[in-house]
């Protein structure tokens, strides 16, 4: 992952009602949501929650499928991995020896 697509991830988060919609996802699993059951569980109102749910798509941390009239919403685990995977990568590589 490149800082650029890490960045753009890390900011889709930088807003109190996505980390909200993207928690309720995380917590429905692989099955996701419709957008009504979003805005249920959230109390966002549906015309912002269609631009917080763009946000995060574009920023790849959902993947959103229409099921006929239906768009279900899932967090995309695989890119959350990855940018956990991005800013850990390098952890404690300049930390010194340990002087207890």
């Amino acid at each position: 992952m490149d800082s650029v697509t890490a960045a753009q991830g890390f900011s889709a988060l930088g807003s109190e009602s996505r980390i909200a919609v993207f928690q309720t996802l995380v917590r429905a699993g692989n099955g996701g949501l419709p957008v009504g059951d979003i805005q249920q569980r959230t109390g966002i109102p549906a015309s912002t929650l269609a631009h917080h749910l763009k946000f995060l798509a574009s920023a790849q941390l959902i993947v959103q499928e229409k099921q006929g009239r239906t768009v279900i919403n899932r967090a995309n685990f695989d890119h959350l991995q990855t940018l956990a995977d991005f800013i850990l990568e390098e952890c404690c590589s300049e930390a010194g020896p340990n002087h207890d």
